[in-house]
């Protein structure tokens, strides 16, 4: 596939190893900075989502997303590892899991960009299966481009090149993906509301998050593959 990721918000907090462990499919690590575990929240849109080489779906090419991660490895490479996704689109959420075996949720999203300002809100359809889960909140960049450099957080946390995941079965795969490195700039936020990560049973502390912005990057994604 290929699409264009804008606007995205990196909210990073440190967490508890021990209860993001579990949660990892076989063959697959939690990977540490320094000996911490670290789980973001990541709201944002997409656009011009579509099969590579061909044109975009009409009402089927766009969407929010926002989702819960925390950084895995095997065989070496880093990458992400996801707790949750929600997406606006039905059918993107149905065709994410069947084919993609991602845990996508479909949610009630608004997106609004007024200069360098996101608005930004998100709540789960409730479900049998969904948790209620919510995000409400403004964001944007305070400063220019900055790339990270290697060997420092910010570096560790962005630049990943593939996610990590299972099949019903629980054998684990993974999921490459290629893009340009990331555009951080500096950013705040006015997080109203926050539950993402609680629904999928992990609590946040109290400190403030660790925050960075991008604006946009064009990705492709391939098919995944057995580990």
């Amino acid at each position: 596939m290929a699409q264009v990721w804008h606007d995205l918000l990196f909210a990073h907090w440190p967490v508890d190893a021990e209860l993001l462990r579990p949660r990892l499919p076989p063959g697959v690590e939690l990977d540490l900075f320094d000996g911490q575990a670290w789980l973001g929240v990541v709201p944002f849109r997409m656009s011009r989502i579509r099969a590579r080489g061909l044109l975009p779906l009409p009402g089927l090419s766009a969407s929010p997303e926002v989702n819960v991660r925390t950084y895995a490895a095997a065989g070496g490479r880093p990458g992400v590892f996801f707790l949750s996704l929600d997406a606006a689109r039905r059918l993107f959420v149905a065709g994410a899991r069947r084919f993609f075996h991602l845990p996508y949720w479909r949610a009630n999203m608004t997106c609004r960009l007024e200069g360098d300002r996101l608005s930004y809100s998100s709540i789960r359809v409730a479900g049998r299966r969904a948790a209620a889960a919510e995000f409400r909140a403004a964001y944007g960049p305070t400063g220019p481009v900055h790339p990270a450099r290697a060997g420092r957080l910010d570096h560790w946390l962005t630049e990943r090149y593939c996610l990590y995941t299972a099949d019903r079965a629980g054998r684990p795969l993974r999921v490459d993906i290629l893009h340009d490195p990331w555009p951080l700039q500096p950013a705040w936020a006015r997080i109203e509301a926050n539950t993402m990560a609680e629904a999928a049973g992990v609590g946040l502390p109290m400190a403030q998050p660790l925050l960075h912005f991008s604006r946009r990057v064009d990705v492709v994604v391939w098919p995944p593959r057995r580990i």
